[in-house]
């Protein structure tokens, strides 16, 4: 059966001030340091064990983690915070909780994380903040596998999608073994970029790095294949893992004609499209987060057909 989740936000929890990425400004983190990381970071995975719960309370299989647990946390080791013990023991409370209630946990770290960069300082410090959230999967008790997937953009393409494709797959080989055997790809939102076919031929084949096939940048990205081979091609990277997926609306289209073209809208007016497939799980990137996902299912609970389910 298909599954379906959201990203990072609880918006009825964070009314009751449960949040998870609680930051801070390098003017205050060069004052008050990692002391204050630590107290902060703590804080936080606190919440992020409310909002697992919740979602197992609520049936809800599929959970994406917010990046910023650990505020500047690629500035230090996170063995080196005060409250290391503390918060290594909520993060694995965190990892028993939602394994009691089957739920899939998964991060997706920010732009910057560009493999395929010819910049030896981009790459080394992406494989900081890569390593970082490998570590912290492994703090969630979470497999090493994808099953607990870290999900990233290629980047830019410099001129050359190959070349690119080509550094992706010789720098992925450095990241630490927590990072390889979760790390997934996605197809991009841009004409120019990456669509799930390159992905497919330049990496998925070459490393076996499985691709996240996401339905609204497959509307904006290159039109190299129909949908149906693009989410043909992303499944079958995952080999035994349910594959994931990202499904979104443009905001442009149902909300407000003046947003970017690959702005997500804060709920749905288009379903997923499964086709025929029944072992999806689906990351709703909606803004209004769970509140999106309740109504989405009110409209359209489906099953492998895209049928209503009663």
């Amino acid at each position: 059966m298909n599954r379906l989740g959201y990203a990072c936000i609880n918006m009825a929890l964070a009314e009751q001030g449960v949040k998870t990425s609680r930051r801070m400004i390098k003017r205050t983190f060069e004052k008050k340091g990692i002391e204050y990381a630590s107290e902060l970071a703590v804080l936080n995975a606190t919440d992020l064990k409310k909002i697992v719960q919740w979602n197992n309370e609520n049936g809800i299989g599929v959970f994406r983690i917010t990046s910023d647990l650990v505020p500047w946390a690629t500035e230090f080791t996170l063995e080196d915070m005060p409250d290391y013990e503390e918060f290594a023991r909520l993060l694995g409370e965190v990892g028993d909780e939602a394994a009691s209630g089957g739920q899939r946990l998964s991060f997706h770290p920010g732009p910057f994380n560009c493999l395929g960069s010819p910049s030896e300082k981009v790459v080394k410090n992406c494989y900081k903040d890569l390593n970082h959230h490998g570590e912290l999967m492994d703090l969630l008790k979470q497999p090493r596998s994808r099953q607990a997937k870290i999900n990233i953009h290629v980047g830019g393409s410099y001129g050359d999608h190959n070349a690119a494709m080509e550094r992706f797959c010789k720098n992925f080989e450095g990241l630490n073994e927590s990072v390889r055997t979760r790390l997934t790809v996605e197809n991009d939102d841009k004409p120019g970029a990456y669509s799930t076919k390159m992905l497919y031929e330049g990496i998925s084949t070459k490393v076996g790095v499985p691709i996240v096939f996401d339905s609204h940048h497959f509307q904006l990205g290159p039109q190299d294949s129909t949908y149906a081979e693009a989410l043909g091609m992303a499944a079958s990277t995952w080999g035994d893992v349910r594959p994931t997926c990202h499904h979104s609306n443009s905001r442009r289209n149902y909300e407000d004609p003046k947003a970017r073209a690959n702005a997500h809208s804060d709920y749905y007016y288009e379903p997923f499209d499964f086709l025929d497939y029944d072992n999806l799980d689906v990351v709703l990137e909606a803004k209004a987060k769970e509140r999106a996902l309740i109504k989405y299912l009110e409209k359209w609970q489906v099953n492998s057909k895209n049928e209503k389910v009663a």
